[in-house]
């Protein structure tokens, strides 16, 4: 482990807080909280904020001499972003829709124009101008009712992901009076262009569990309850279905889903559900014309494609298989056109677009790089004979293409432009397959620049991971890290267990009893990296952020020495006292993931790994961690425990700084250019170390 960089401040007025025992019993288990007291759900607690503003102060000093270096990768992102901007239009109705963004504004503005060219472009939103006097602003959702003259939009002011709804009337660019506060963001209109849908939020535990009818021009006191959840393991989304026929509740805990319906045309009606809820069943439904597509895991882990009738649809077994189940290849998703269906799917972990006409034939979209990202972008209209697809690499900029559905012919519309000297063919991307500890192979994406790198254990890299929910991390462009490729550091995405970019089995044995995989593949990676020659053992650097932050706090207790310094960003680290506590926001929609650890099997499992309950008296490497005061996903006062505890117990003098957003949430900061200064501040602190 090198020592730190002596142009650092090693300061010794570090924030000490104090040690108050709080005791926590399970299953004749006894442990000892000395930091409980730093939770304080309302934010208010003037011990708890004044020793976070300790930290941020301690965190300034600390990181001053490397501010210079932080204004100059700031200026570099900041840089090669094109200042003026246009999203291409998308076509939906009447309207073509786009977004435009100017010179140092940080938000977009919204229009819309009756042709492709926006020759009379209509403005709908200003972001700028509803952000303004905000600290944080975040737009929801924007929802055009079926008549196309009347918008809802949502916005989140404090981070919390709690959102307020606001209308407006397009042909008089008038407000209307009508306001809905606490809920989850989505608006879904009925087609009689005067009732809205939305969920409401319980503001204590931040759960979506009501569904309540709004008519405009009245009160939100007078909103009719139409669905209300009793299962609190279940989120709650709205939509509606691809023929607008149907609004559509969606209900998803970690391993079931739910899905109840409305006839779109009679709003006063009663949602019903399309099928009975059943343990374990996991399934994606939508319907064009009279035929109902289900992506579902009913004898199938990897998924496949079933489709039903009205009159068949509550019974699984009168299905029609249309696409069989297959063991290598993980089934993502469907998007229905009229004559078409577009299939997205997963084998060996690289995405595909599979094109199937209606006579049953299919045709593969694939792409040339050894490692990318690829996605179905916005296609709101059915009747098209051309879709969007989203593409990117971690050497390729992200590019739209209109991809014709007959031939394949793919047609670039846009390709994000990186302003200086950025040239693709200065860099070099790789798909390694790694063997852990237990024999299973990890993939791994690695970029590097050409002319720097050299597999001789010279290079810096720059590891990061997930690792949870099923959610995978695909290797796609981004212009920030090119600070980093242009220093000569490689750098790495370890596609570890937990994510599902191998299928299904990939993620469930990255889950509950079997999260150690998760940890145990991150650091094999890095050894094996090191082995390799991909870089110097003495500078490796690490980050993750959420349950990627959990991936951080126990990789840094269960192999500290490999790290030079780690990224910890709104991390999940108190796990165990977390989930036995369903009042904390979220928590029991986490069982499924985790474990419940009120199950002592699950509480063992916890315990053995959680990071905060596994600080030991040993060297840790240097660390930042971030967070936000109102974070809703993962409380502030977890990383402001571990942080603490770490303090107490470390052994080492390296650098281990805490900095909270007092105004943001989970996201981090708002804004296009204010959230690179965040991004800048990780790389200078590991650049710094280097020294």
């Amino acid at each position: 482990m090198p020592h730190p960089d002596h142009s650092l401040n090693l300061l010794s007025n570090v924030p000490i807080a104090k040690k108050q025992a709080h005791i926590l019993n399970a299953h004749n288990k006894t442990r000892v909280d000395n930091y409980y007291w730093m939770r304080d759900d309302e934010r208010l607690n003037e011990h708890v904020l004044a020793h976070l503003h300790a930290e941020n102060t301690y965190c300034d000093k600390q990181l001053a001499p490397i501010k210079p270096l932080q204004n100059t990768l700031f200026e570099e992102l900041k840089a090669r972003i094109v200042k003026d901007d246009n999203s291409v239009p998308v076509k939906d109705g009447k309207y073509w829709y786009h977004s435009e963004v100017r010179g140092d504004d940080e938000y977009s503005r919204h229009y819309r124009s009756t042709s492709i060219e926006a020759d009379n472009k209509e403005l709908l939103l200003d972001i700028n101008v509803l952000a303004a006097g905000f600290e944080f602003f975040e737009l929801g959702e924007v929802a055009l009712s079926p008549c196309e003259q009347l918008m809802a939009y949502s916005e989140d002011t404090e981070g919390r992901r709690i959102y307020l709804v606001r209308f407006k009337n397009l042909e008089t660019d008038e407000m209307l009076p009508d306001v809905l506060e606490n809920t989850e963001g989505q608006v879904v209109w009925a087609n009689d262009n005067k009732t809205v849908f939305y969920v409401k939020k319980d503001l204590k535990t931040l759960l979506g569990y009501q569904v309540f009818r709004h008519e405009l021009g009245s009160e939100q006191s007078q909103d009719v309850m139409v669905y209300e959840e009793q299962d609190s393991s279940f989120f709650m989304g709205l939509g509606k279905s691809r023929d607008e026929s149907l609004i559509i509740i969606d209900l998803a805990s970690t391993e079931t889903n739910d899905t109840w319906v409305l006839d779109a045309n009679k709003p006063t009606g009663e949602f019903e559900a399309l099928m009975p809820r059943e343990d374990g069943h996991e399934f994606d439904v939508d319907k064009l014309g009279d035929t109902f597509y289900i992506v579902t895991n009913w004898q199938a882990k990897n998924f496949r494609l079933m489709t039903a009738t009205n009159e068949t649809i509550a019974d699984k077994t009168q299905w029609f298989e249309h696409t069989a189940h297959r063991e290598n290849v993980l089934l993502e998703g469907v998007e229905l056109f009229n004559d078409f269906l577009v299939l997205s799917e997963r084998e060996q972990g690289q995405s595909r677009f599979v094109v199937v006409n209606r006579q049953g034939n299919c045709m593969a979209l694939e792409f040339a790089d050894p490692c990318y990202y690829a996605a179905i972008a916005m296609n709101p209209e059915p009747e098209t004979r051309t879709a969007r697809i989203y593409y990117s690499s971690l050497t390729t900029p992200g590019s739209l293409y209109d991809v014709d559905l007959t031939t394949g012919e793919k047609t670039l519309l846009k390709q994000q432009k990186v302003l200086g000297s950025f040239n693709a063919d200065d860099y070099q991307s790789e798909r390694l397959m790694v063997t852990a500890r237990d024999g299973i192979k990890v993939p791994v994406s690695v970029v590097y620049r050409k002319d720097s790198f050299k597999k001789d254990a010279s290079n810096p890299l720059f590891q990061y991971g997930y690792g949870a929910y099923g959610y995978t991390i695909d290797p796609s462009f981004s212009s920030s890290s090119l600070s980093l490729l242009d220093r000569g550091f490689v750098y790495v995405i370890a596609h570890v267990r937990g994510s599902e970019m191998l299928g299904r089995e990939w993620y469930e044995q990255g889950k509950k009893e079997h999260k150690q995989n998760s940890f145990s593949d991150f650091i094999d990676v890095t050894k094996a990296l090191v082995a390799q020659g991909y870089c110097d053992s003495n500078k490796v650097f690490a980050s993750g952020g959420s349950a990627g932050g959990l991936l951080m706090g126990a990789v840094v207790n269960q192999a500290p020495e490999l790290y030079c310094g780690v990224g910890c960003h709104v991390p999940f680290l108190d796990v165990l006292t977390t989930m036995l506590d369903e009042s904390i926001p979220l928590t029991t929609n986490e069982y499924d993931e985790w474990g419940n650890p009120n199950d002592q099997q699950f509480y063992d499992v916890i315990e053995a790994y959680s990071p905060y309950d596994n600080i030991r008296a040993q060297n840790y490497p240097n660390i930042l961690v971030t967070t936000g005061l109102h974070d809703s996903q993962v409380q502030y006062w977890e990383p402001m425990k571990w942080v603490a505890k770490m303090r107490e117990l470390k052994t080492d003098s390296n650098i281990l700084v805490f900095k909270t957003d007092m105004d943001a949430g989970h996201g981090g900061a708002s804004g296009r250019f204010k959230s690179l200064e965040e991004k800048a501040l990780e790389m200078a602190f590991f650049i710094a170390l280097l020294n």
